[in-house]
């Protein structure tokens, strides 16, 4: 980096060091601002609404389903169809890629730590379907904000990113939306369609607290080995995990079932929509950070109160714009200086150092 190369000699005094500082940082403040329509920047942008705009179907899917005319809560069902998928895409791409004795070189040296994995992104999924039983589609959308602070702290701590009171600020301003959003939910009762809104925005922020963990988690392991083997392996565990949890929870539900044309139709373009969601954030987690990811993701609030007005009949009360127009700004606080990159230490020794540097490309996950 440029800063490395700056010698200053003992001799040297506070003054003349301060005027060599101040040119570098008026230059980044530039760069920073010009980051904002660079092509890098473009494109990580258009992942993330890509992205945004799969976060917007499952939630559709699932609000239909929880909220249609024959009520359907089977969420560890809904998810399994797409961690099987995964699981035998990606691991046989893993297979074809490191062969099989390298697949069981995986199993065997690696399996705890995508066990945890597992069960991290399992759970998150489980208590955020839940909570279209009890919610509304608005606040379940935008409840996710609170994903963005947990991410930020478990990256400080556990990533060792090292923000700018830029990032903190954008972060703050996001959750001052946030807070807005609770309140109108409070004063908004039964003007929305949700059971036990305040249940079900508890299952919400739950789910979201999770999700933070399971993106920063999957951001600090495709940082240091392949994408397709952390995807393959998130899927082959959560399938057995997500089959046992099935079995156990929801096979009463599963069986008292109408399916019907409507509801299969909805389970399957919910896990199409993850199974994309699933293949490509790790692109976005490399090229960008699981902070980034996450404010991507708020613009699927925008695309959820689209198709909450015209599908759900959803009501917005007069705190909503207050709400969004917060959550939109912290976005762009935030994004006047890109993140840092992470510092943690790898656990992973495998003789890919210069693959995981080339990965730092869109056409990586294979």
């Amino acid at each position: 980096m440029k800063d490395d190369l700056v010698i200053i000699h003992p001799n040297t005094s506070n003054q003349d060091s301060t005027q060599v500082k101040d040119p570098l940082q008026r230059k980044t403040w530039r760069s920073a601002c010009s980051h904002l329509v660079s092509r890098d920047f473009l494109r990580v942008l258009l992942l993330g609404q890509i992205l945004s705009l799969c976060i917007t179907t499952t939630t559709i899917f699932s609000t239909k389903l929880a909220q249609g005319d024959n009520p359907v809560s089977i969420p560890t069902t809904q998810s399994f169809l797409n961690y099987l998928v995964l699981g035998l895409v990606y691991t046989g791409i893993t297979i074809y890629k490191e062969g099989f004795r390298g697949w069981l070189h995986i199993m065997r040296h690696r399996s705890f730590y995508y066990m945890v994995f597992a069960v991290i992104d399992v759970e998150g999924n489980y208590f955020m379907v839940k909570a279209y039983s009890y919610t509304s589609l608005l606040s379940a959308m935008l409840l996710d904000a609170w994903t963005i602070p947990c991410v930020v702290l478990l990256s400080v701590f556990f990533l060792k990113v090292r923000f700018i009171r830029y990032h903190y600020l954008g972060v703050l301003i996001a959750m001052a939306g946030m807070g807005f959003l609770i309140w109108s939910d409070m004063e908004a009762g039964k003007n929305f369609p949700g059971s036990d809104y305040i249940k079900g925005d508890l299952f919400c922020i739950l789910a979201a607290t999770l999700y933070a963990f399971s993106n920063v988690y999957q951001e600090f392991l495709v940082r240091q080995t392949s994408m397709y083997e952390v995807v393959g392996q998130l899927g082959f565990w959560a399938t057995i995990l997500n089959g046992i949890q099935l079995a156990v929870l929801e096979r009463n539900e599963v069986q008292a079932v109408e399916w019907t044309g409507s509801v299969v139709g909805y389970i399957v373009g919910f896990d199409i929509a993850m199974f994309i969601l699933y293949s490509v954030s790790p692109i976005l987690f490399r090229l960008s950070s699981a902070t980034f990811f996450n404010l991507s993701l708020l613009m699927s609030d925008f695309y959820g109160l689209i198709f909450g007005i015209f599908l759900f009949d959803a009501k917005i009360n007069y705190l909503y714009p207050i709400a969004y127009v917060l959550i939109c700004a912290g976005i762009v606080v935030y994004n006047i200086y890109p993140t840092p990159d992470p510092h943690f230490k790898h656990i992973f020794s495998r003789n890919e150092d210069d693959k995981v540097a080339d990965e730092k490309s869109p056409n990586t996950m294979v």
